[in-house]
């Protein structure tokens, strides 16, 4: 990923569609997503070699903004020597996230794990010193992915793995950089069926050697399922670990959408869904990208997420030492300790009101009878909720314990339209970035949806 929009973008909206259209013809056998609706926030992270002289991430070359040979000599420089997965997990764990995505291989085709395939030739002639990852060729000189996710699940936390299908610097795939390309799977199929077997034998290795409970599958818009083997690549992942889940983008063959850096206007109509949003502008680390999403933005970004039913997978850039810059520790530091406090309006909770009920975004608990509603730019004075069919048992400030006087006007006792309700938040008991409300029904939620007047 990066900031190259015009045709990311383009792409990213592509593979959506065709996930969507897809999905409706496959019949596949979904695994449990209920961790995943529960968790809310995860925590991306784009690492890499690219990150040694900090330009996008594989795009660089494959625009022509730097050579190939010259993006690759990135490895030389790139040592994790302040690596501390300690660290990042108890940082990840601070944010409030529940589960973390680091990139294991982006479309560079370095992996970040000791991989045993070599690239360009067939997998019975890979000799191991011909790996190309940051084990064998970068003085890092070892395997960075399985002591996060070890880290990772001592604290709980989910374990995902990105990993890019395409890879624009192994001889054996099609496609180059956007001006060239090596051959056509039609005239040499041979060749691409060298690709297939190089890279479901790393997905095989990473299924088989850290079992990641998510997978976030990207570039798959290169290519058809058919060609990709789509189905195959699932049944090889579910085959190691059954519970897996699998991010949008397998050509229809995965779980749960994921549009990315802008909340989609319709919601998904996958069973489950995922906004993927860098910090700054730029998913890997770029030396002038220092102008980050305000903590109050992220904030009111994540609400508007979950309130739709998502997830927020929120992107950090780690420099190539593995030092994470100070402006994104604070970011996520900040939205973990506003999370904490307001635990209870965002784990586990469901999609809120439909639009037009209530002037910003809200949750449910899990058995629809506590709404929760959240308080867009500090709002106060009377909040106002509309076609809510319910008596309010009560109302009150989440993590303060501050209950609300609310009263509910315009009731026609011969009408089944309900009154508006109008709940009462003094300006004192507003959160520094976002205030949530608690309001307790006296059963599941019911609301009104008709045209009003004298119905």
């Amino acid at each position: 990923m990066s900031v190259h929009f015009p045709f990311v973008l383009f792409c990213a909206c592509l593979s959506m569609n065709c996930e969507l259209a897809a999905a409706q013809e496959q019949e596949v056998a979904r695994p449990d997503l209920q961790w995943f609706q529960d968790a809310k926030l995860g925590i991306f992270i784009h690492w890499g070699i690219y990150s040694v002289r900090g330009v996008g991430e594989s795009w660089s070359f494959h625009n022509g903004e730097i050579t190939h040979g010259e993006y690759m000599k990135q490895l030389d420089g790139f040592t994790a020597k302040h690596y501390d997965p300690a660290a990042w997990a108890d940082l990840i764990q601070r944010s409030g996230a529940r589960y973390a995505v680091i990139t294991t291989k982006h479309h560079d085709g370095v992996a970040l794990w000791p991989t045993r395939m070599a690239p360009g030739l067939p997998p019975h002639a890979s000799p191991y010193a011909q790996a190309r990852s940051t084990e064998h060729l970068t003085p890092a000189k070892r395997g960075l992915i399985e002591p996060l996710f070890a880290e990772l699940r001592k604290r709980e936390l989910k374990c995902g793995a990105y990993f890019s299908l395409i890879d624009w610097s192994d001889h054996n795939y099609p496609a180059f950089t956007k001006d060239s390309t090596r051959y056509a799977i039609k005239d040499d199929p041979a060749c691409w069926q060298h690709f297939r077997d190089y890279y479901q034998g790393q997905i095989n290795e990473l299924a088989a050697q850290l079992k990641p409970d998510l997978w976030w599958f990207d570039g798959d818009w290169e290519h058809s399922a058919e060609e990709w083997e789509a189905a195959k690549v699932r049944a090889m992942i579910l085959e190691k670990n059954p519970k897996a889940i699998i991010n949008g983008r397998l050509q229809g063959f995965g779980d749960y959408a994921t549009p990315e850096q802008n909340i989609p206007i319709e919601t998904p109509k996958t069973p489950a869904w995922e906004l993927c949003m860098t910090i700054g502008s730029q998913w890997g680390w770029q030396p002038w990208d220092t102008v980050y999403k305000s903590t109050h933005d992220l904030i009111h970004i994540f609400a508007d997420v979950i309130g739709h039913g998502g997830n927020l997978l929120l992107d950090i850039g780690p420099k190539e030492d593995g030092t994470i810059p100070a402006g994104q520790v604070t970011r996520l530091e900040e939205i973990g300790r506003w999370s904490s406090k307001h635990a209870e309006a965002i784990y586990g909770t469901r999609a809120g009101l439909p639009n037009g009920h209530f002037f910003g975004p809200s949750t449910l608990s899990p058995d629809s009878t506590t709404l929760y509603l959240f308080l867009a730019n500090g709002m106060s004075g009377s909040v106002e909720i509309k076609g809510l069919d319910n008596k309010i048992l009560s109302a009150e400030v989440v993590g303060q314990p501050i209950a609300l006087k609310h009263r509910v006007v315009g009731k026609i006792s011969w009408s089944k339209v309900p009154g508006l309700v109008f709940i009462d938040v003094p300006k004192a008991v507003a959160d520094p970035w976002m205030t949530v409300l608690k309001v307790k029904l006296d059963g599941p939620l019911k609301l009104y949806r008709g045209h009003g007047g004298f119905e």
